[in-house]
C-alpha cells in the first residue's frame, strides 16, 4: 500500500519540522511548504490525502488556500485541519464554515492528538472509499459525485482508461509489481493534466481494475489523450525484463500446457462527450463510456498498441 501523503502548509521553520519529522515516523509521507503559493502547487501536482494549514502565511491566508482546494474536482474531497495561532470564534467560524474544514486547532497543540485527528480523517475516508489504495486517486464515491455533475452540464469530455494485458502482466511479474504500474500509469495522467490540462480538469480511479476516469473539455481532451498514449506506448517497456521488452510480448502457459503469446499493455481509451447524450442517469452514463472503451479495446488488440474510441453510435 502506498504510504499517505500529508501536506503541511507552515511558516515556522521549527513547528513545520516537529510536524514533519513526527509524522514521517508514524509512516507518512510528509509534504511541506512555507508559502501558500508552493503549498497550491504541490496540491496541483500531486494532491495531498489530507492538508494541514496554518492561517497567517507569509503570501496568503490558510483560508484561500483551503478554497482553492474546495474549488477544485481533484482536491474538493481532500481533508482539511487548521492548525493555527488564532483562535477567536470569528476564525473558528471562517475556517469550519467558509471553507468547510474538518477540525480547526489552535496553537499550542498536543501532537498526539493531532495525529489522531489525523489518523480518524484518513480512516473515514479509507471506509467511504473516496481514494484508491495504491495511488491515491480519487475513487468511488468522489468517481460518481464527478459523473453526477455532468448529468446536467455542457461542454464535457469523459474518458475512461483501460490497462490491456495488465492481468496477464500482474501473472507473471506478481502483483507488487503490478501496483508500480497502477502508480507509474497514475503519475503519467497526473504528468499530462499538470502540463496540458485545465484547472476544472479530473483524474480518478476505479477501486476494483486498472481503470481511470479523466473528466476534461472536449477541445483538451483529444491532445491529452494522445499525449497519454504515446507516452505511455513508449515507458511501459521499462517495467518488463529485457527479454520480453525486445521481443515486444511475454509468454504464458495455458491449463493444457500450451504457450500464449500475449502483447506488451497497452491502453484502451474510451471518450464521450457531452454532445453524446443526453444522459440521464449515472448507470446510462457508466455503461455508454464503457461500451466506447470495449471499442478502443478491440482497436488496441488490432493495432497492439494503445487505442481511443471517441462518441457512442445513435
Amino acid at each position: 500500500m502506498t504510504k499517505e501523503r500529508i501536506l503541511v502548509v507552515e511558516d515556522a521553520p521549527d513547528i513545520a519540522s516537529l510536524l514533519k519529522i513526527y509524522f514521517t515516523s508514524q509512516g507518512y509521507e510528509v509534504l511541506t511548504a512555507m508559502r501558500g503559493q508552493v503549498a497550491l502547487e504541490i496540491c496541483r501536482k500531486t494532491p495531498p490525502n489530507l492538508a494541514l494549514l496554518d492561517v497567517n502565511l507569509p503570501d496568503m491566508e490558510g483560508y484561500d488556500i483551503g478554497k482553492a482546494l474546495r474549488a477544485s474536482p481533484r482536491t474538493r474531497h481532500i481533508p482539511i485541519i487548521f492548525l493555527t495561532a488564532r483562535g477567536e470564534r470569528q476564525d473558528r467560524l471562517k475556517g469550519l464554515g467558509e471553507v468547510q474544514a474538518q477540525y480547526y486547532i489552535v496553537k499550542p497543540f498536543d501532537i498526539e492528538e493531532v495525529h489522531m485527528i489525523v489518523r480518524n480523517q484518513l480512516d473515514e475516508v479509507r471506509r467511504r472509499n473516496q481514494s484508491h489504495p495504491v495511488t491515491n486517486l480519487p475513487t468511488a464515491d468522489i468517481i460518481n459525485e464527478q459523473l453526477r455533475s455532468l448529468l446536467s452540464a455542457d461542454g464535457w469530455a469523459l474518458s475512461l482508461i483501460h490497462i490491456n494485458g495488465f492481468e496477464t502482466f500482474t501473472q507473471v511479474y506478481g502483483a507488487p509489481v503490478g501496483e508500480d504500474v497502477l502508480r507509474f500509469t497514475a503519475l503519467l495522467l497526473s504528468e499530462t493534466i499538470n502540463e496540458m490540462g485545465g484547472e476544472d480538469d479530473f483524474l480518478g480511479q476505479m477501486i476494483v481494475g486498472p481503470e481511470f476516469v479523466l473528466t476534461s473539455t472536449p477541445e483538451r481532451t483529444r491532445a491529452l489523450i494522445e499525449h497519454l498514449m504515446t507516452r505511455f506506448d513508449n515507458e511501459v517497456g521499462l517495467h518488463y525484463n529485457y527479454r520480453h521488452r525486445k521481443q515486444g510480448y511475454i509468454e504464458v502457459n495455458d491449463e493444457d500446457g500450451t504457450v500464449r503469446q500475449f502483447p506488451l499493455m497497452s491502453l484502451s481509451i474510451g471518450v464521450l462527450t457531452s454532445q453524446d447524450g443526453p444522459f440521464y442517469d449515472i448507470r446510462e452514463l457508466s455503461e455508454t463510456f464503457e461500451e466506447a472503451r470495449q471499442k478502443a479495446a478491440a482497436l488496441a488488440r488490432e493495432h497492439k498498441r494503445s487505442a481511443m474510441f471517441q462518441g457512442r453510435s445513435h
